[in-house]
């Protein structure tokens, strides 16, 4: 089965790593990078929770993907957790703006599976474990620089990223806003309605009292007339 050219560290981590002859290494645990220059070496397992030991592999031993598991060749490197833990990498790093205030956390990336070279990085705006969360797109143009745990950025705020994916609570503000505006426009087109049956309401009124004067004024006209013409003594 062919290899997809790209991947998200996420879908790497979830699948379970298998050997050639059927051995089981555990699900994939955390990265394996070299944050200067954005790119991933490899990743490691861990074969079991009460396992101390991790299985590091590099990425061109990958041979395929099958449904929920990904095959190696070759064996593993073997360490441990604190060892690992020691290698630099920018997942769950602080993403700072251009102000120096911190507005999310990288969460995930893109990457070429050939190549290990990162495309660009996904930013939450907390907790990036929590399912179901927000993704912006970070660009790697956009990195101004790098520390153990900082990213500094060029933009503001999420709001100058791209959404990549909205969180069911993004989608409802979202979907509310709409909602709200769409009230707010029907509210205005009623109003202005109201208000032009008002005018056209006072039209009538105004055209009802001119013809109401006018009658009486050609009704007095009419009677003025007639009383004359009795009296007159020319008749």
């Amino acid at each position: 089965m062919k290899l997809p050219k790209e991947i998200l560290l996420s879908e790497l981590l979830n699948y379970n790593v298998k050997g050639n002859i059927a051995l089981n290494y555990g699900t994939g645990e955390n990265v394996w990078m070299h944050p200067p220059v954005h790119r991933i070496l490899g990743w490691y397992s861990r074969p079991s929770n009460f396992d101390l030991k991790r299985n590091v592999w590099r990425l061109n031993q990958i041979s395929q993907i099958i449904d929920n598991e990904i095959y190696v060749k070759g064996d593993p490197a073997i360490s441990d957790l604190a060892t690992l833990n020691r290698f630099p990498t920018l997942i769950e790093a602080n993403l700072i703006n251009i102000n120096g205030s911190k507005i999310g956390v990288i969460a995930d990336f893109l990457f070429e599976i050939k190549t290990g070279n990162i495309k660009y990085y996904l930013v939450s705006r907390s907790n990036p474990k929590i399912p179901g969360s927000s993704r912006w797109k970070l660009n790697i143009e956009n990195i101004n620089d790098q520390q153990p745990g900082l990213v500094f950025c060029e933009s503001n705020s999420l709001d100058d990223l791209f959404l990549i994916k909205s969180s069911f609570k993004n989608e409802f503000f979202q979907k509310g806003k709409n909602i709200i505006e769409k009230f707010d426009d029907m509210k205005n087109i009623a109003a202005n309605r109201l208000e032009d049956w008002l005018e056209e309401d006072e039209d009538i009124n105004q055209n009802l009292e001119y013809n109401q004067k006018s009658f009486y004024n050609n009704d007095r006209t009419s009677r003025s007339f007639s009383e004359k013409s009795e009296d007159d003594p020319w008749i």
